[in-house]
Order: C-alpha cells, then structure tokens, then sequence
C-alpha cells in the first residue's frame, strides 16, 4: 500500500484515551559519543572520508551520502566559539536570577550548544575555547558531564 491509499480495514476514529508512551534513546552513535565522554572525558567525532566531513557529536550515518561512519576520531577538548547569546529566561519561560551565556564551540564540522564560562567584555567569536568536564566520579553520561566551556 502507498501512502496515498487507504486502508478500509483501519478504525476511523479512536475513542477515549491513547496509551502511548516514548523514551528517548541517544542511538547507538549517541551511546558510544556520550559513554566516551564519561569514561575517557573525550570529545569524539565520526568521519566520514568520502565527503570529508567530521560529525561533532559523533553520528552512526553521514547525513550527506548515508554512508555508515566507523572512523571515530578525538577532537580533542578545545573548540573555537563560533556564535554566543544571553539567556534571560530558562527552557519553561521563567525569568532567571542571573543571564547565563551559552554559545555555540565547533570541533571539526559540527559542534555542542553549550555554558560559556567566559567574562562577557573578553568573548570573542573565534576564540578558543575548552570543555571543563566533571570529575569522572560525578559524570552521568551525558551532555552535562561538560559543565561549561572556558578559555
């Protein structure tokens, strides 16, 4: 069947409630990017040689020929700051004591939405900037095992 036709046999309507529920998975390229962070306190990336590209964080495909990327490579903890803003406001609306700074550090072709630990009157764009990391003890395995990125 395509998706232009229908298919008769399917309800029409759906009464009362839906019982659906999600659970967010990293992927296989997220668990490997985010385990690596914790256990080694690495930052990888895959790259995909055909198009010469470097996926940061690390995906299983590239996304330009779906070719499957193997070659995983450490990008190191040091990035340059490519864009920065100010954020009044925390992810539900509600105004926050003090701004925190956020910006955007490439590694490679790609790059993570991070804190920015940096005095405002010293950003520049395309300083560089490091991932200060937990301790390994604390990590998660997760994005926040980076607490701020720093000069």
């Amino acid at each position: 069947m395509t998706l232009l036709e229908r298919d008769l046999q399917a309800p029409q309507a759906w009464r009362g409630n839906l019982p659906v529920t999600s659970r967010y998975t990293f992927g296989l390229a997220g668990e490997r990017f985010f385990r690596t962070l914790k256990d080694e306190g690495k930052i990888m990336g895959a790259y995909c040689p055909r198009c010469d590209h470097t996926y940061v964080p690390a995906a299983a495909f590239c996304e330009r020929c779906l070719s499957e990327l193997t070659d995983w490579v450490d990008v190191g903890l040091k990035g340059t700051l490519q864009t920065f803003t100010l954020l009044f406001v925390n992810n539900n609306g509600q105004p926050l004591a003090e701004p925190e700074l956020v910006g955007l550090v490439t590694f490679g072709d790609g790059g993570i939405i991070h804190k920015l630990d940096v005095d405002l009157d010293a950003l520049e764009i395309g300083m560089t900037l490091k991932a200060v990391l937990k301790p390994k003890t604390q990590r998660t395995g997760s994005i926040l095992d980076i607490l701020h990125f720093a000069p």
